[in-house]
């Protein structure tokens, strides 16, 4: 059986440029998407909306299915 992965993307606009700490009321989150190409074009899509401002960042970021979990 193979493994089961989903993308998404988060991030926002941060208080500084370490890019630890989101602005309250920025956040963003975009997906699920089943492959990570789909999930490169929002980031690459939305990135775009926001490039002005410098503390704006977003993660592409993948999860697994956790075997643990009931």
């Amino acid at each position: 059986m193979s493994e089961r992965m989903i993308w998404v993307v988060w991030g926002g606009i941060f208080t500084g440029t370490d890019f630890r700490t989101l602005e309250p009321g920025t956040e963003e989150l975009f997906g699920p998407f089943h492959d990570e190409a789909t999930a490169l074009r929002a980031w690459r899509d939305e990135t775009r909306r926001k490039v002005d401002i410098a503390t704006h960042r977003l993660f592409v970021m993948r999860a697994t299915e956790d075997k643990a979990a009931p």
